[in-house]
Parts: structure tokens; sequence; C-alpha cells
């Protein structure tokens, strides 16, 4: 056999026992099983005991978002979420022990069943000769549920990474929908709307692809790939949100007196103390469950920072150099800080010159998301930048720069990682022009000259 049959045949039956580990085998058959227990099943169980289950009647509980799938092909026809709400809003009842759910959904047939029990038990003895029983009366309720699942939001949060070399890439994608219910309890005495809450739960979706291609001869192509999906059911996460919504319907309506424990301190269980918890995070967070009020970023900052840059000029060949700075800011509002950076590093070119310049820039800094861990954010600024009086390197050339002192305008775009409110890393970018077309000592084309810096460094800031 061929080397390169050999190399293609390897690749591919690597490709294959990839895809083999990372499909988590597809291709199996499995048993039917129980729907699988989730997280809400176990805290709805873990409730504290009431006083007196509430009798509670559910006529629906339905999809009101009216939504389709999506679908690339065309119009779906499939709805979003399930139609089944109102099974599992009874089941997540049940589960609670907290209510007894009477049958309402199916009431007409009941009625029917009932009718038919009526008549038989008219027309019909026992064993004894004597009449049957009177069917007894149906219970009520004194709770009415309603409410339905009121939006489904797709793409809510997307993302990914990837990378590729020489042939062989890596890329993964996610994406998350959210789904939101509400559910209210009304009095069938009086027909008093008693209590509204909520529940919401993510839907996640992931897409993992790796690949390898590589010529194995001139004209012989080898290509390689794999990769699997995680797409989380939907119905799971309906059921979860309103697990969640009656879990809330039971501690808001003890909070508010509208029902009662069993044991009355048990107010202080580990369920209750953790709402308490979710209502506090959740009026500071926003839907994605990130913080929106915290002050991050004292009002003054101080930080320091290496990298390299290059030169781009008259002459090619531009070389990296080592640079670093130091920086002052001052917060205007969460979102803008007023810096004052100043600096040292070599411009060059390799054979032409070789010089060490200072600078100083004050720049305007933009965060776009200034409430969050992770905030990407632009720069704008003005500054000169001048030949340092310590360098003696010029001497190893021919030039000799007629100028020392060059005005610059500068823009760029930067990464900053909060480790606490007052510490940041960040990684920045920046693009440096300057205002004459004499940096390297020579005069040429139209452009003027500039240079390019790359940096990482770290942030302290003070204050409120």
């Amino acid at each position: 056999m061929r080397k390169i049959e050999v190399a293609a045949l390897a690749i591919v039956t690597a490709t294959f026992v990839f895809a083999g580990c990372a499909s988590f085998e597809p291709l199996q058959r499995s048993m039917p099983t129980p729907a699988p227990t989730t997280r809400m099943d176990l805290e709805l169980k873990s409730l504290p005991a009431p006083k007196e289950p509430i009798v509670a009647a559910v006529y629906a509980f339905r999809d009101e978002t009216g939504q389709y799938k999506t679908s690339s092909t065309g119009t779906s026809f499939s709805t979003a979420v399930t139609q089944g709400g109102t099974s599992i809003l009874i089941r997540a009842l049940q589960q609670s022990g907290w209510f007894v759910p009477v049958e309402r959904e199916g009431l007409s047939d009941l009625l029917t069943e009932r009718k038919i029990i009526r008549s038989t038990r008219d027309n019909y003895t026992g064993e004894n000769g004597k009449k049957l029983s009177e069917l007894p009366p149906l219970l009520y309720a004194g709770v009415l549920l309603e409410g339905g699942i009121i939006s489904y939001d797709s793409n809510i949060l997307t993302g990914g990474e990837g990378a590729a070399f020489f042939g062989a890439s890596a890329s993964g994608l996610y994406h998350e929908d959210q789904v939101t219910v509400y559910l209210r309890a009304v009095s069938t005495q009086n027909g008093r709307d008693l209590l509204t809450v909520t529940g919401s739960k993510t839907v996640l979706s992931q897409e993992i692809d790796v690949g390898y291609y590589s010529y194995v001869s001139y004209t012989d192509l080898a290509q390689a790939e794999a990769g699997f999906t995680y797409n989380e059911p939907v119905d799971i996460a309906v059921t979860e949100a309103i697990q969640e919504a009656v879990k809330n319907l039971v501690v808001e309506g003890v909070e508010k007196g509208l029902w009662a424990l069993e044991i009355p301190a048990d107010t202080t269980s580990t369920v209750f103390e953790d709402y308490k918890k979710e209502i506090h995070l959740g009026e500071k967070n926003d839907y994605l469950g990130r913080p929106i009020f915290e002050s991050r970023r004292g009002l003054f900052g101080v930080g320091i920072s290496s990298g390299a840059q290059i030169y781009n000029g008259d002459y090619a060949n531009g070389e990296f150099r080592l640079m670093g700075d130091g920086s002052i800011r001052m917060k205007l509002n969460p979102s803008f800080y007023a810096s004052l950076s100043g600096g040292i590093g070599e411009l060059s070119a390799f054979g032409a010159f070789k010089d060490t310049w200072d600078y100083l820039d004050a720049k305007c800094i933009y965060n776009l998301m200034p409430q969050y861990v992770v905030t990407p954010y632009a720069t704008l600024g003005a500054g000169i930048i001048w030949k340092n009086w310590s360098q003696s390197s010029s001497t190893d050339y021919p030039i000799v720069l007629p100028k020392q002192l060059f005005g610059t305008v500068s823009w760029g775009l930067g990464i900053e990682y909060l480790v606490s409110n007052n510490v940041g890393l960040s990684m920045e970018f920046n693009d440096h022009y300057v205002l004459s077309d004499e940096l390297d000592g020579m005069v040429s084309g139209k452009y003027d000259d500039w240079f390019y810096t790359g940096e990482v460094g770290i942030n302290v800031y003070f204050g409120p």
C-alpha cells in the first residue's frame, strides 16, 4: 500500500475514533426511563409541611407565546414550547405537598363519567338487592391557579471561540434561550387575586467542532472532521420554570400570611433563606444574572502595563520592540474615564534606524459594559512623543533625525477583567498616528509615520 493511502487511512481512522468518543455513542438504542429528576424536584420535595393542604383548581396553563420553532429551511409548524403546561403544573403542585389539585381541565369528561355512574346506580341494585349509594359530591377548590408560559426568547446570549493553525482547527459555539412563566392564585370566594409569582429558566445549546486537513501529496488532500452538539430539552426547562413558580408561590404565600406552616419556625429553613437570597440578587442583577447596580472601579485609578510596539513608516521591515507605560485616570461617569499616561519604548526599522522614545498621552476611555466583570473598552486621545535623552543608538546608523518632538493622535481597543471591584487586568491594542513624516528621519510619500502598540497591564482603583 502506498504511503499516501496509509496516511489517509490513519487520519480517517483517528477521526472516527474521536467521533465515537465525542458523540456519546448516539447510535445505541436505549430503554425507556422515567423523566429525569431535576434540581427543582428536590427543592419542591424539601418544602416544609403545610398546616393544611390547599385545594387548588387549574383549568388551563397554556403556552401564551404563540411562537414556533425557528428553522433555517423554512416555516416550522412545531411550537417552541410544550403545550402540556397544565399537566406539568399539576405534577409540580403534587410534588410540593402543599396543594390538592382537583380536575378541571377535563371537567366535561369527568361530569360525563359521573352521569354514567349515576345512571347505572339508578337502574341497578347491589348484590344484596338494595339500591346503590349516591355518588359523593365533587371536591371544590378554595384557590384557582391561573397563568401560563408568557415568553420564549431566543438567542438572549450567543458566543463562541475558535482557532486554526496549519490545517488543524477547533471551534465552539453556544447560545442561550429563555423561557418565562407567570402563576397567580385567585380566591374562589371573592375573585381576589391573592398573589402573582414568576419563574424563568435558560435553555443552553452548545456545538463543538474539530477538523484537520493536509496535503499528503501535491495532488491528494486528506481531510477529517468531528464534533458534537448539546441542546438542553425545552420541556425540561419549562418544567423547572413552572416548579420554580410553584416554590415561589408557597414561600411568598407564607410570608404574606395567605397560608401557614405546620411548624411556624420553619420560616428559617434553607428553602426560605435561599429564596430571600435569590430575591436580593435579582434586585441587583439583570436578566442574565449579571450585576448591574454594583459599584465597580473607583473614582481614581492608577495602572502599569508593558508590551511591544512596531514602527510603520517610510522604511520597510519595522521591528517589534519592548515598551512600557504608567497611567492615572479619573472617572467622569460609570462609562467614561479621563486618563493621562506616559511611557517609553523603542522604534526601529531593520538596517535603517533604532531609537528610544518617550511619550505622553491624554485619553478618553469608554467602557462598553462598566457594570460587568469583563468589559471591552475603546480609547481616543492625543499626545506628544520625543526622543529619549539617554539613547545613543542612532549613531549606529547614518540617519540623524532632524526633529526631536512630534504630536500624535491615538485610538485603540481593549478588554478588562476585574479580579475584584477595584483591581483589573487589561489587554489593549493602540494605533498611534504621528503628525509628521519625519519620525524616522525620512520624508517620502504623502502619509505621515505610524506605530502600533500591544500591551497587557494591571489597574488599581481607589475611592467610591
